[in-house]
């Protein structure tokens, strides 16, 4: 179809859904919808916010803790009768999911850190409250309590033993700066300004940033800022709108403040801070004060809040030059590897053992950086794997070599902790080459060799069951996505008859159904997503690796930015479509890379035209 620059006049095709692979340009009409669409490129985008997944609780004045693809909200408000909550919810940059309570429900406390280690201080309940909780991934501990009880303070942190608390209202406007060691709170140097729901980010108890809020005897809403360098605050710039009651995200020199009240109304407007001062920014999708806020001026996360009334809505904010929809270099893993396993998100993940000379290492991955940990028991490749950084299986592969180039099939499972690997009940069959989906309490395993298999494994958290075959059998590590052992997504993989295949199958808790193929055949290819919205990457088409990036919309596959190094039997990180990490892998038959690269997807290319 031609590149249409103009609608009115011309003939367009009709379509019942979008067709298969649209192009950049291509205008149809959607039956079904009963509106023309266009495709339009992935762009880099100028600092917008786009729609993410809603929390499962709508609240506001909450904390906020990690990144925008591993994200906690934490504790709050919430209706009927806005009682205070100690929710506590994880986003990995799809879903989020409702996780263990805070110990001490409350409204209006502080909070920072990572999605596994955070700690949340202060907050209301009927009172100003000083207690000061521990997160480590799965739960809440009680710890010391600071030296100053209050609410809608200010703060910002790198960890649970690491972070700032500043403001707040106790009986007064507060200045009270205290900074956490992981043990105590220890008081250093007050606020030039004292204030009461002025918002922080920051790293660390070393650096961070104060952005307007409630000051002085006249209840006045401010736009007075400053930066802790620390040892001491420091005023800079005033935001061009002063507000209270907002969200902020990112580091003393690169910060976001969005939303707020400023009188009468509440506000979607937001504000870039580049050290120096601040600009205006594209505004929220809709307005909202007290609302959950984190990650960096890069890629950032608004959550929650009232509108007035409580909203569980979440937008991801991606900055001023963030790549969207492509792939970018990042830090190197420190053994190089291909036929490992991989588990986590982007800024979460885990790779582990791995051939060809069979090894057992286990590195995590920050985003950016590798650090190794504890090996896995039993050294092998091409095993099935899922999971998170701090909660993964592997499951069956090659684990013992007799003879170069003839591996040995095992069905031994281990299970990781977040610090150690456990073996735990054997899969049914001995086989290699296989997809998992799902967690350590819910996962699937699927395909392999010898096979071409078609054969199913479930896991319950304790034991596996064979359950119904895919309607192609398939080997050489067919794409394998899903949340849980009910839902799942096959693609891809090698069968005797023709090599390289397209062939994808969702799973529905008891049948296979086939869908519409990948664009480009290919086996040993990785991904990341849901059965509804993934990414195919990489793999070796006939003859060589391949570099063929694939998006799927819940209905058919399109081709888009393809990976910077070619490389097959490559893993990856399996948190979302438009959020990903490809690490290692083989550029070519007989090599192996220790090369990573993050994907910036965008959720959305089909845009509508009006079609009055």
């Amino acid at each position: 179809m031609a590149d249409y620059k103009e609608v009115r006049g011309t003939k367009i095709r009709d379509y019942t859904t979008n067709p298969d692979n649209p192009i950049e340009g291509q205008v149809w009409y959607n039956e079904t919808d009963n509106v023309a669409k266009y495709e339009i490129p992935n762009v880099t985008a100028a600092g917008v916010f786009r729609t993410g997944a809603n929390l499962n609780t709508a609240r506001s004045q909450m904390a906020g803790a990690g990144t925008y693809t591993t994200a906690l909200a934490i504790g709050g408000q919430k209706p009927p009768g806005n009682t205070s909550t100690g929710e506590t919810e994880q986003y990995n940059g799809t879903t989020w999911t409702e996780v263990n309570d805070l110990n001490t429900a409350r409204r209006l406390p502080a909070g920072g850190g990572t999605y596994t280690s955070a700690l949340a201080f202060a907050g209301y309940i009927t009172a100003s409250q000083s207690a000061t909780e521990s997160w480590n991934g799965s739960s809440w501990t009680n710890t010391t309590s600071m030296n100053t009880a209050r609410y809608a303070v200010g703060g910002c942190g790198s960890s649970n033993t690491n972070s700032l608390a500043f403001g707040g209202y106790s009986t007064e406007y507060s200045a009270i700066t205290e900074s956490w060691n992981g043990s105590s709170w220890t008081e250093v140097n007050d606020l030039n300004t004292g204030r009461t729901t002025g918002q922080g980010a920051g790293a660390s108890n070393t650096s961070a940033i104060c952005m307007g809020g409630f000051s002085g005897p006249a209840n006045a809403r401010t736009g007075i800022t400053e930066t802790w360098d620390g040892s001491s605050w420091t005023e800079v710039n005033d935001m061009n709108t002063a507000r209270d009651s907002t969200g902020g995200l990112g580091i003393a020199t690169t910060a976001l403040v969005t939303g707020g009240r400023t009188p009468p109304a509440i506000v979607a407007n937001v504000e870039l801070f580049n050290g120096t001062s601040f600009a205006e920014q594209n505004d929220l999708s809709a307005a909202r004060e007290w609302n959950g806020a984190t990650g960096t001026t890069s890629n950032g996360l608004v959550f929650g809040g009232d509108t007035p009334s409580a909203t569980n809505a979440t937008e991801e904010w991606v900055g001023a030059g963030a790549s969207v929809g492509a792939w970018s270099t990042s830090g190197s893993l420190n053994t190089a590897r291909l036929d490992g396993g991989t588990a986590g998100t982007q800024t979460a993940g885990l790779i582990f053992a791995g051939g060809p000379t069979v090894v057992a290492n286990t590195e995590t991955y920050n985003g950016s950086t590798f650090s190794e940990v504890n090996d896995v028991n039993t050294g092998r490749g091409l095993g099935g794997s899922f999971g998170t950084q701090t909660a993964a299986i592997l499951a069956s592969g090659y684990g013992t070599v007799a003879n170069p180039g003839l591996p040995e099939n095992t069905n031994i499972v281990e299970q990781w902790d977040g610090s150690s690997w456990t073996e735990i009940a054997d899969l049914n069959r001995s086989v290699r080459q296989l997809a998992g989906a799902g967690t350590t309490t819910s996962g699937l395993v699927f395909g392999g060799d010898p096979g071409p298999g078609a054969y199913v494994e479930s896991w319950n958290g304790s034991a596996w069951t064979e359950v119904g075959d895919l309607n192609q059998g398939r080997t050489s590590e067919p794409l394998g996505l899903g949340a849980d052992n009910s839902t799942a997504i096959c693609a891809g993989g090698y069968t005797p008859s023709t090599a390289t295949y397209t062939g994808t199958e969702i799973w529905n808790g008891s049948a296979w159904t086939e869908v519409n193929d990948l664009n480009s055949g290919r086996h040993l290819v990785a991904g990341s997503g849901t059965v509804t919205a993934c990414i195919a990457f990489g793999g070796f088409p006939v003859p060589a690796t391949g570099s063929k990036n694939e998006d799927w919309n819940g209905v058919s596959w399109q081709e888009t930015s393809d990976l910077n190094t070619a490389r097959g039997t490559g893993g990856t990180t399996k948190g979302s479509s438009t959020s990903a990490a490809a690490m290692g892998g083989s550029p070519t038959p007989s090599g192996m890379t220790s090369a990573t690269e993050n994907w910036s997807g965008t959720s959305e290319s089909i845009k509508t035209i009006s079609t009055d």
